[in-house]
């Protein structure tokens, strides 16, 4: 995908329906299925022709099956292939499901259609409930307790297809009529049909067109005409004859080969990160370990009561960007298993404007997102929303809000397969044959094949990691104590810092930044200095709150030090031996454009999920899909130049390049 950003191009489906309740679209004036029988027609198009019953049941426990789509539509293929997978699949095996989707249909659309197809209600109940701040790019959306995922690429398919990294099993190839939308039956749609696929992949289409199947061959399909279903008197089938195998140009960020004998992580720190992997892991069938210095999971960063949902979004489609917007959609679909109210509240993000460079930056990401997912506000429309005063209007996130991180990270270690050692700080890893011991002085804490270093700015404590540059930003937040009339508030409110809305009686209020002090004690300057943003963000909330500087002394507040990285994208992937690594790739030190095809010299095992700064509550929990995919060989839930952008191997090369 390039860095551009179409929200121009983006829309939602719209839809005509026929007297039978069939969906047409009124874009592409084609229908989603056939209005015979769509289910039949999925079943024998798609499910047969790729050979899906027995490939289904021939999966061993803690093997997948990758299908690729080339238009999710109404969902209907997929909700067929997850109901047959469902009844044929060994219980442990688990299916990957990718589509594109340029135009999604709205969720009251979307419920409508599969209305029609009572024999799937059990999956369409659980598509819908999931079906949320769907917005342009990658969305991962996991269901049966990770035993299926969904990764639907939302926009055009041209434009999808080159940024994914998966290993393609079965293809649907599926969208309106090559008649109705030439545009995508593009000889570049084929090719990239065939670089996915793993060896062996099958394909099955609708159509029968002489040129689809022509341009599938010249891409390395062997393709068939076959007998076709209801008035289609032919449809095609094929397979790839011979799968590509070009060797990786940038081989540093290739996967590295699996080789634990044994499914069992051990991962130390349960913050967001932590925890995140754990439950990301455990749903793929490994036993996880997590270690806690403390008594209880997210007592640091993680510890805070309110997090709030905050998008730092990019007119220019930078990796950053691209991460938040994924981010924020997974981490808004997870909050829907914590009690709302309590836990998370969907009120809803209000950006003020604070100076000219900020209102020019509003303007910019008005233009450059869908209105679905940031929309500016006048000033009184923004009172009017937030129910206080304020000075300026500024961007609206609808879907956006507030969680209790510590909440999250309960829910998520509660997955089955988890065990938590509390009390437990690893202060060494050392190499022990197939495994890594993890100690505290000379105890061995645990040891396993894999571990995961998801422990803040201390993952750069062992030896084998201490090259990781992180740092440590201090935050503190002030608790304010609601008022009757500071319970108005319906909104997060960001300015230069944030208040949310009051969780259990108190506002938080925050959060500093500190880059000099170290002290993890509350002080009473950064109290007033967070009493002065929030003057800044609305004085007349600052009244209604009855805020006084001269009792600083008395506020309840909380210091968390961030971990960030020198380009504030986190760090999340395999390492490698930093030695190795410059001997192996010496050469880009002279000349940085020099082909190399070198394998990566990795610390086989070892992993790292680190560095979210501020972002936590968003970039974390979907980091978890992220490095359970790189252990699993899967479809990556981000585009593969985001997953590079947040590859730790990423400093390695930096530093070699620059000769530093």
């Amino acid at each position: 995908m390039t860095d551009r950003l179409a929200s121009d191009a983006f829309q939602h489906a719209e839809l005509d329906w026929d007297e039978n309740g069939v969906p047409q679209s009124r874009l592409y004036g084609d229908v989603y299925f056939s209005r015979a029988s769509g289910l039949a027609e999925t079943e024998h198009v798609f499910l047969a022709q790729n050979d899906l019953a027995q490939r289904f049941a021939a999966l061993q426990g803690n093997q997948h099956l990758v299908i690729g789509e080339t238009g999710f539509g109404t969902g209907l293929n997929f909700l067929c292939a997850w109901h047959l997978f469902e009844r044929t699949a060994n219980t442990q095996a688990r299916l990957h499901f990718v589509s594109v989707e340029k135009h999604p249909l709205t969720r009251d659309d979307l419920q409508r259609a599969l209305a029609l197809w009572p024999e799937l209600q059990e999956q369409a109940a659980q598509l819908l409930q999931q079906y949320v701040a769907l917005h342009p790019g990658y969305q991962r959306l996991v269901f049966a307790g990770g035993r299926v995922v969904l990764t639907l690429l939302v926009g055009d398919v041209l434009e999808c297809l080159p940024s994914l990294d998966a290993r393609v099993d079965a293809w649907f190839l599926d969208g309106f009529a090559p008649a109705k939308n030439p545009q995508m039956w593009q000889p570049a749609l084929f090719a990239e049909l065939a670089r996915l696929s793993a060896p062996g992949a099958t394909l099955g289409t609708f159509t029968s067109a002489g040129f689809v199947r022509r341009g599938l061959t010249d891409a390395g399909f062997d393709m068939q005409r076959v007998p076709g279903h209801g008035h289609k008197r032919e449809i095609l089938r094929g397979y790839l004859r011979t799968a590509e195998t070009t060797a990786s140009d940038k081989p540093w960020f290739a996967r590295p080969a699996c080789e634990a004998a044994e499914r069992h992580a051990v991962i130390i720190g349960a913050g967001l990160a932590g925890c995140a992997t754990a439950a990301s892991l455990a749903a793929r069938g490994w036993r996880v370990t997590v270690l806690e210095r403390h008594a209880e999971a997210a007592q640091e960063g993680s510890g805070n009561p309110q997090g709030v949902l905050y998008l730092k979004l990019s007119a220019h489609g930078t990796a950053l960007s691209r991460l938040v917007v994924s981010g924020f959609s997974y981490t808004r679909r997870l909050l829907g298993n914590l009690q709302a109210g309590q836990d998370w509240q969907a009120c809803g993000v209000l950006q003020l404007i604070y100076d000219e460079k900020e209102r020019e930056r509003q303007a910019e990401l008005a233009a450059a997102f869908p209105f679905a997912l940031v929309h500016p506000l006048s000033r009184e429309h923004a009172q009017d929303l937030a129910g206080v005063a304020l000075s300026e209007g500024g961007l609206f996130y609808p879907d956006a809000g507030w969680a209790n991180p510590p909440a999250l990270c309960r829910w998520l270690l509660q997955q089955p397969g988890i065990e938590l050692q509390t009390y437990a700080e690893a202060l060494e890893l050392r190499r022990d044959g197939a495994n890594w011991k993890v100690l505290s002085n000379e105890t061995v804490l645990a040891e396993a094949p894999v571990v995961v270093l998801a422990n803040a700015a201390d993952a750069a404590r062992f030896s084998q990691s201490a090259w990781l540059p992180l740092k440590r930003i201090r935050g503190q937040i002030s608790c304010l104590p609601a008022t009757t009339q500071s319970n108005q508030l319906r909104t997060v409110l960001c300015a230069k810092g944030y208040v949310a809305p009051p969780r259990e009686g108190t506002h938080t209020l925050g959060a500093s930044f500190n880059f000099q002090q170290i002290d993890d004690a509350p002080s009473v300057v950064e109290h007033q200095s967070n009493l002065e943003m929030l003057e800044q963000i609305s004085k007349d909330l600052y009244d209604r709150l009855q805020a006084d500087p001269q009792q600083t002394e008395s506020l309840q507040g909380r210091v968390a030090f961030r971990c960030t990285s020198p380009d504030y994208l986190p760090m999340i992937g395999p390492m490698a031996e930093p030695q190795a690594f410059a001997e192996t790739y010496a050469a880009l030190g002279r000349n940085a454009r020099q082909p190399q095809h070198a394998s990566c010299p990795w610390l086989s095992g070892l992993y790292v999920n680190t560095a979210h700064g501020s972002r936590g509550m968003i970039s974390a929990p979907l980091s978890g899909e992220l490095l359970a995919a790189w252990l699993n060989d899967e479809p990556l839930p981000l585009p593969r130049e985001v997953a590079e952008a947040c590859h730790p191997n990423r400093f390695l090369l930096r530093k070699l390049i620059r000769g530093s």
